[in-house]
Order: C-alpha cells, then structure tokens, then sequence
C-alpha cells in the first residue's frame, strides 16, 4: 500500500566524529570528548541530505506543508543531548542544521532607512536549539547513574551467551594488547577498546600504518555484540531498553503534534548519541526483519520516522521507518516494524509502544530503583491503602459519635413539655409556625 504524502517527519540523528570517548563499561559513566572537523562534516553532510529528501520541493518525500526556502522556527523543533559526549552532540547538531538550512541571501530585512541588511556568513540562518541536560531531563540519557540498568550489565556480562563470546573473542583481544596503550584488554571493555582503535585509526596516521589488517573489522563485530546486548532487552518494557524508552516521549509526543492540524510542527529532530538507536530497532522489532541494524551504528546515522497520510481507501495515518547508516549509505534504508511488510498504521504504533514508554523524571527514577515502573506504583498504591483505611475508620468513628450527639439532641428538642405557657417555642423550619406543645418537631 502506498501512502505518498508525507506530512511531517520525526528524526534521530547520531552525533558525528570526535575524539577518543571513554565509558565506564560497569556503570557506562561518560568521560571527556570533542568534536572534531570530520565529524562536523559529516553531520553538515547528514543536514544537506535531509534537505534534499524532505525540504526539496521535487522530492516525493517532500513535507507537504512546510517552508522551503526560509526556515519557520515554529514548523521546527531540534533538542541535542547535551550529557555525556554533549559537546560533540551539540556541534554535530549545529553542523547538522546548516545543512538542513543553509545560508539564504533571502535572509534579510529592510530598514526604515531603506537599508538592507543580510544576516551574517550570506544569510546564516539561526534555528533554536534545546539542549537536554540529565540533570534536568533524562529523556536523551537515562542509562547513567541508573541501578537497575548496572544491574542489567552485570547479568548480560555473567549470561551463558557472553561468557562463550569472551572466549570466543580472547585471541583477538590477546592480539590487541600492543594497539590499545594500557586499555584494559576483556570483551566486558570492548566499547572501549574498540573506540580507542577506530579513533587511531582514523586520526593517527602512523597508527594506521601499523594496525594490522581485518583488525578493525573484528573490533566492530565485537563491539555490536556487546552494545547490542547492553542496550536491549528480550522484554519491550525491560531495563535493557531504557534509551529507547524514555526518547519514545518526545517521539510520540512530536507525533502527535504533527497530527494536529491546529499545530504547526512538521520537523522534529533529535541529536543523540548511539544508544536509543539501538533499544527503538529492538522495541520496534525492527531487529526481526533487518538483523543487519543490530549493533552499534555509524556516526552521523539517521533514524527518520515519516508521517504519512492514508489513501482515499484508508484516511487513517501511517509511519515509515527508513535508516541511513553514516555517510556511507548514499540513501535511506526503508524498515519494517513490528514485522509490518509496509508501513504501520499510527494508531498501532502508539498502541504497542505506549505502555513501555518512561514518561517524566519521577518515572524514571521510579524504574531505576526497581528495574519497573510499575512497582513503585504497586509499593504506594499499598501504602496509601493503608492511610486511606485508617483514616476511614476515623472517619467513621466520627460520623458515629456526632450521629448518637444529633439524635439525642433532637429528641432533647423534639419533645417539648412545656412548664410556663409563655416559654418561647422551637420553630417548625418547613412550615415556620410555632410547634404545639407536644408535637414532634419535622426538620427540613
């Protein structure tokens, strides 16, 4: 089925090249990093790309509704992780954008002096960036500092599966040993080890040199075994795929902007680092029908989620996956989730993903003290039931004395036998005449 008009686009884009990275490969807590020109290239490259897919007005996957020429900050929404590798992610994020938007002399105004004025470098166009600070919101970094997640790592570290790939990989990491400078040499080390090694090779001519053939290539199959099992999960609520769960907010949320038509959204991008990549493609199921996804994925990659109207047999609206793999991929891959051989309706989409999304700080911390957002829940919601009983009880105990306090006082005033005939009467409230002595008194 063919569903032609595309009416807004979700995008993940990973960060492009830059110095040697360090994680801690217990906790995965980050160490220092820098862009470097390469990688900035990369993501300008990624930008331009992205410009001729969505932004080109002869493109078939051209946003139908959105500005070509001069960008509308209110069509555009861009948030860059800023924990972590932040400083690579952020400048890849810009680089990104100037290709996306490049420099219009259109960009310009005229003056009340009838001057006119061009913004800077021929028409830079300045497109608002949010940057996600962990601290604030770990909607783009929610794997550190997280107990359940350590707690993941360690049991796919003791797992039947990794400890036969540890044998498995020895003599390659033995023969490593002299190309890694003191990193620690174990298949639990290998981000590491394998960071170090392409980092060299990339960017240290003598190093290049000197590494032996078919080296890197082992490193990368290495290191796609060992992110690929950190960061997924065989339950699409599990731990393992907490990246993926927590930037499903932001992706149904953008979504469900873009749906709305009193909402001017059409292009929300996300600067990200490797790891939502790797749970979204499991959660999805995406790793099913294209096995060749798994692992970790190039820089400067791109996961796009199109939005894309139904035919005129079918109104509803439907999404497709397509992936570009770093700048070695001249063109989008298009991917299947949940094993759909086309492209899945919205409406399943946010149904089978919903209940596995982390939606706020609270429920994060929530699953990172239990491994499930639902236990705390389950934790709360006992303790409040046992308030809520005691207080009921109080409660009744209450209404039961007042009750006894009201009828002995009515009877007190219901029954009056009056020993001076001048006395003052109780009032009758519904009918508003003085009571007969003798007469039970009818309040209304």
């Amino acid at each position: 089925m063919s569903h032609p008009n595309v009416r807004g686009v979700v995008i993940l884009a990973r960060n492009g090249d830059r110095s040697e990275y360090r994680q801690d490969p217990k906790t995965y807590a980050p160490g220092p990093t820098e862009s470097s020109p390469l990688g900035e290239s990369q993501s300008h490259h990624l930008g331009a790309f992205l410009r001729s897919v969505y932004l080109n007005s002869n493109s078939p996957s051209r946003i139908q509704k959105m500005k070509y020429d001069l960008v509308d900050t209110q069509q555009v929404h861009v948030r860059a992780k800023a924990g972590g590798e932040g400083n690579a992610v952020f400048d890849s994020c810009i680089a990104l954008l100037q290709g996306l938007f490049p420099p219009n002399p259109n960009n310009k105004i005229v003056l009340a002096n009838e001057t006119t004025v061009v913004a800077p470098l021929g028409g830079y166009q300045y497109v608002p960036v949010e940057t996600v600070e962990p601290d604030n919101d770990r909607s783009l970094e929610s794997w550190t500092d997280c107990k359940a997640f350590e707690k993941h790592i360690a049991q796919f570290y003791s797992s039947p599966e990794f400890k036969d790939a540890a044998k498995k990989a020895q003599p390659f990491l033995e023969a490593s040993r002299d190309f890694v400078f003191g990193t620690e040499i174990s298949l639990e080390n290998m981000y590491n080890v394998y960071d170090f090694m392409s980092s060299e090779l990339m960017h240290n001519k003598s190093y290049a040199h000197r590494l032996p053939p078919s080296f890197i290539e082992q490193a990368q199959g290495w290191v796609d075994f060992h992110e690929n099992g950190v960061f997924s999960d065989k339950e699409m609520g599990g731990i393992g795929n907490i990246a993926g769960r927590t930037i499903a907010r932001s992706i149904l949320g953008a979504l469900e902007r873009i749906v709305y038509n009193g909402d001017p959204l059409q292009l929300f991008l996300q600067e990200v680092t490797y790891q939502p990549l790797i749970s979204l493609f499991h959660m999805t199921d995406i790793v099913v029908t294209h096995p060749e996804v798994k692992g970790l994925p190039n820089y400067a990659s791109a996961l796009a989620i199109e939005l894309r109207s139904g035919d005129g047999n079918d109104p509803r609206d439907f999404l497709r996956f397509k992936f570009k793999n770093g700048t070695a991929d001249e063109d989008f891959q298009v991917l299947h989730a949940f094993e759909h051989h086309g492209d899945i309706p919205l409406t399943e989409f946010i149904y089978r993903l919903e209940n596995a999304v982390i939606n706020n700080n609270r429920n994060w911390a929530s699953v990172c003290n239990s491994g499930s957002v639902w236990t705390e829940t389950r934790e709360a919601a006992g303790v409040n039931a046992i308030y809520a009983s005691v207080i009921a009880a109080f409660l009744l105990l209450g209404m039961f004395v007042l009750s006894r306090f009201m009828i002995k006082r009515n009877r007190r005033r219901s029954y009056i036998q009056l020993a001076d005939p001048q006395e003052t009467l109780p009032i009758n409230e519904k009918a508003r005449t003085p009571l007969r002595v003798g007469e039970q008194a009818r309040f209304a």
